[in-house]
């Protein structure tokens, strides 16, 4: 891993935090994207590198892609050279030690809420990873790396060695990218790939395909039981792993302060929270909810009956599994983005469902919901990623929001 050129494959965000880390390491590297923009073009010349042009098979030693470059691109193959991604490199060459946190949802509240226990029991810790900062950022800035993990970036792992391993849920997600269930949970999984008896592991015991791949880890095992509450599952999810890392590393904990803690601490931008209230009815941003188990959640949870917005960029969800809630808890669906109408018509027949197009079509989503529902709730829940209308599930969580105080603002919404 040391001297030689490598190739960084993908700019954007992981791209160039993958640059910064090389150029911090004084190691020789090369950049390709396929359709480059030219300020991070600009950004990667900044820090001393230049672009590949031809790519020549044998010229690299090594690949870090990024996590958008599927594992079949074509060009990959042609090099000749081990591909990684930014989760190994991280672990290769950083000197932090890494608590792994993965799962279909709850993962961006787990992992910044370990991040913040083990702030709190006196230790440098920092979250990062699939949830905003590279991880390769974090692992030279902090003693412990509290790493959100997607099933893009395990893809890609092979000596990724964290001390505890978080193993939220295993539901539906990214089809579009993984092909099969089968392939996207084995991605997952990954995670628990080097695990041994000298690491932890943190799983929910309430999934039987959580539960399975746990029994066969010699890791020391924490399980944890899920609640009702989404927030209150990650919790105990973010305690059990903050715990653990402390009996590793021979630290004391109190769990009184810890849990004190973990139920003053905010819920991350996006995640369901009530942003406004019009006497009984409340309006409930859950942005970040764009796989099946968190949208299941959101509606168990959002007070009956509820004006459900969803849509944007379908990931292969599964509204089979959401039917019987919908037909308990739903009174209206407000489709909005580009594959919302054919999510919303699996459920068609339990109830109304409108349409909602165009570029403003989540600010008039809201405003007709506003205007229709007097009592229960407004549920921003995508069942969709947002990269159709936006740039990403916070800027579409911004859009919800100033649209909810409009209405609240206008005298004429109510």
């Amino acid at each position: 891993m040391g001297g030689g050129m490598r190739l960084v494959f993908g700019l954007g965000k992981s791209g160039l935090g993958v640059l910064r880390f090389l150029a911090r390491r004084g190691l020789a590297a090369e950049f390709y994207d396929d359709r480059p923009r030219p300020e991070d073009v600009a950004a990667a010349r900044a820090l001393g590198f230049a672009p590949a042009g031809e790519l020549v098979p044998g010229r690299y030693q090594e690949v870090i892609a990024a996590p958008g470059v599927p594992l079949d691109h074509p060009l990959l193959g042609k090099l000749g050279a081990p591909v990684i991604g930014e989760a190994e490199l991280a672990y290769r060459l950083g000197q932090a030690e890494i608590i792994g946190v993965t799962g279909t949802a709850g993962k961006s509240s787990t992992t910044t809420l370990i991040a913040e226990l083990l702030r709190a029991a006196g230790l440098d810790a920092e979250a990062g990873g699939n949830l905003g900062t590279p991880l390769v950022e974090v692992v030279d800035r902090a003693r412990v790396a509290v790493a959100e993990l997607s099933s893009f970036q395990l893809e890609r792992v092979e000596r990724f060695h964290p001390r505890v391993a978080v193993l939220l849920n295993l539901g539906r997600d990214h089809l579009d990218r993984h092909g099969s269930l089968e392939a996207y949970h084995a991605a997952k999984l990954r995670l628990l790939k080097n695990l041994g008896p000298k690491d932890a592991l943190v799983y929910n015991r309430a999934d039987p395909r959580v539960r399975r791949a746990a029994e066969a880890s010699t890791a020391k095992k924490h399980p944890f039981d899920p609640a009702d509450d989404p927030r209150e599952t990650n919790r105990q999810a973010a305690l059990a792993a903050a715990q653990a890392y402390l009996a590793l590393t021979g630290q004391r904990a109190d769990p009184d302060r810890l849990r004190a803690v973990a139920e003053a601490a905010p819920a991350p931008p996006g995640r369901f929270e009530v942003v406004g209230r019009r006497g009984e009815l409340v309006f409930i941003d859950d942005s970040i909810a764009t796989r099946t188990l968190a949208v299941a959640a959101a509606l168990k949870t959002a007070p009956a009956p509820i004006a459900w917005i969803l849509g944007g960029v379908d990931k292969g969800a599964d509204p089979e599994a959401l039917r019987p809630l919908v037909a308990e808890r739903v009174a209206l669906i407000l489709a909005i983005g580009r594959d919302g109408p054919g999510l919303a018509r699996a459920f068609s027949d339990l109830v109304p469902v409108e349409v909602v197009a165009g570029d403003d079509g989540l600010r008039e989503a809201v405003r007709r919901a506003a205007r229709k529902m007097t009592r229960g709730s407004v549920l921003l829940a995508p069942l969709a990623a947002s990269f159709d209308q936006f740039q990403d599930y916070k800027e579409r969580s911004r859009v919800f929001r100033e649209a909810v105080r409009e209405v609240l603002w206008t005298p004429s919404s109510s």
